[in-house]
């Protein structure tokens, strides 16, 4: 952190900081929030009676914006605060399906459709009166449907496509599913992190006895398309890594999907070892447990799966049974997007917090220096290991 402010001690911010969150993600944006208060009450850098600073050292960042909607149905973005000229931020969580409107009478739960709306509609309510406009977005709206196969529509790329046409400069967002998809807006911001540091954080901090070496640990992708984060993780750490590649039956469609008829896996023997796997999301985890009993069944000492996104759209029964039958040991998720809160009462499960790290990203783009030392957590994972062998 003390080189962080070096660098931000020589760099001026583009303009005072404002966040405005729709209802899904103000949990998170809160979070980040305090996180950036406490950053700019204790540099002791910055000249804050300079004018250039105006603004810079609150008590919050936060604006007041909601999202009413009418009986019918439809809804209005509203921003209860002075927007103009700074630098703003909105959040919006697309996963967030607690939250419910009425329509006609009948109580409907918000989709990632209509979050996105909303998120249109807040960006409409600035009126083009802030000086920069950025949606950080955690998981990326229709970001699966990010190709086409035959004739399907490209939802991600038009989605982002509209977000530069309503005046938005930055998109930052977490392990995007395929991060190309950024080729849909060349001359926009687009980011994706990753939050490697932090999984490893959550692991060491709840596992006294978890050993980093090649006899102790390997890395596992459960898949082709988590092969680049695998191989990160694995490279990073020193061990070995293997890899799962899915068998599907594309004679069948089912759910929408070609169902997986059987995983093969590539690698040497995990037999004895702790196990990582690492992937961008659980869905309804029927892939990731399939991938994990067979670790088990190679003789895997312990399971791990690190995913960015727990959304468990089949419940938790799965998991528990799992759980209980020792096929897996800990499931860490970040605290990215909305999770039931019966997650968070589960023995296996462990959070790793991202609301700091996404702090550092948001003052960083304030002051507009490069976030290559934020997106690349190298440094950060070799002080932790060196700190683990002292």
């Amino acid at each position: 952190m003390t080189d962080q402010f070096d660098t931000l001690r020589n760099a001026l911010p583009i303009a005072p900081i404002k966040i405005a969150t729709l209802e899904g993600c103000k949990d998170f944006a809160t979070k980040v929030n305090e996180h950036l208060v406490e950053y700019r009450h204790t540099n002791p850098t910055q000249d804050l009676q300079n004018i250039h600073y105006r603004g810079y050292s609150e008590d919050s960042y936060m604006v007041d914006s909601i999202c009413p909607r009418f009986g019918t149905g439809e809804g209005k973005g509203m921003i209860n605060a002075s927007v103009r000229g700074s630098d703003l931020y909105i959040f919006a969580d697309v996963t967030n399906y607690s939250l419910t409107y009425k329509l006609f009478g009948q109580e409907n739960h918000m989709s990632p459709d209509n979050h996105f709306q909303d998120l249109k509609r807040i960006i409409s309510a600035t009126d083009g009166k802030a000086k920069r406009l950025n949606v950080i977005m955690p998981f990326l709206y229709e970001g699966r449907q990010h190709k086409r196969s035959g004739r399907e529509s490209l939802d991600c790329a038009l989605a982002l496509q509209e977000l530069a046409d309503l005046g938005v400069s930055n998109i930052i967002t977490f392990d995007a599913h395929d991060p190309r998809v950024q080729n849909a807006i060349p001359l926009i911001g687009f980011d994706t992190f990753m939050p490697t540091y932090q999984f490893l954080k959550a692991i060491i901090d709840t596992t006294p006895d978890f050993r980093i070496d090649s006899d102790h640990l390997m890395i596992i992708s459960p898949d082709e398309g988590a092969m680049g984060r695998a191989v990160y993780f694995s490279t990073i750490l020193g061990v070995d890594m293997g890899m799962f590649y899915k068998r599907r039956d594309y004679s069948v469609i089912v759910n929408g999907k070609n169902p997986i008829v059987a995983h093969e896996f590539l690698g040497s023997s995990v037999e004895g070892k702790d196990v990582v796997i690492v992937d961008d999301m659980i869905s309804s985890g029927e892939s990731m447990l399939d991938v994990a009993k067979q670790l088990k069944d190679r003789k895997a000492r312990r399971v791990f799966v690190c995913t960015t996104f727990g959304l468990f759209t089949d419940g938790f029964e799965k998991f528990d049974e799992f759980y209980e039958k020792e096929y897996i040991y800990k499931v860490i998720t970040t605290n990215l997007n909305y999770r039931d809160p019966e997650l968070l009462t589960k023995p296996y499960y462990v959070e790793a917090d991202m609301t700091k790290f996404t702090a550092s990203i948001m003052d960083s783009l304030n002051h507009d220096i490069s976030i290559e030392p934020i997106i690349s957590p190298t440094g950060k994972i070799q002080k932790l290991l060196k700190k683990i062998q002292k």
